[in-house]
């Protein structure tokens, strides 16, 4: 399928399709044309990857961890590097301590928003 089809029956833009595979994520097939052709299989990585991206893991990321998912890519889909595992950890810990900082802010937000209404009246 041409990307145009394949963006609808993955739910991502032909913009996205682009620079997923500039970014080594997938690689679609090449008509005589030159147009790109995506399989089935291209589509169900892509599907793949946004969620993947959808849960804030960075490109970097997922470009480690993707071979593992993909079956029939010999990588060992049951066997995930532990370091990855430690760099995942470190990533979701970051993004932990991000949210605790917008917590608090939005609690200040709060308090503030409480106060002026109160004074305002």
């Amino acid at each position: 399928m041409r990307i145009g089809e394949a963006s609808r029956a993955s739910g991502v833009s032909a913009r996205s399709l682009r620079y997923y595979e500039d970014e080594g994520l997938i690689t679609p097939g090449r008509c005589g044309n030159g147009y790109r052709d995506y399989c089935r299989s291209t589509v169900d990585r892509v599907r793949v990857v946004r969620s993947l991206l959808e849960s804030g893991l960075p490109v970097r990321l997922i470009k480690e961890v993707l071979p593992r998912l993909t079956p029939g890519s010999g990588a060992g889909t049951d066997a995930v590097c532990v370091e990855f595992l430690r760099e995942v950890e470190r990533y979701r810990d970051r993004l932990a301590a991000r949210i605790a900082g917008l917590s608090e802010q939005r609690a200040a937000l709060d308090a503030y928003l409480r106060q002026a209404r109160r004074t305002g009246r």
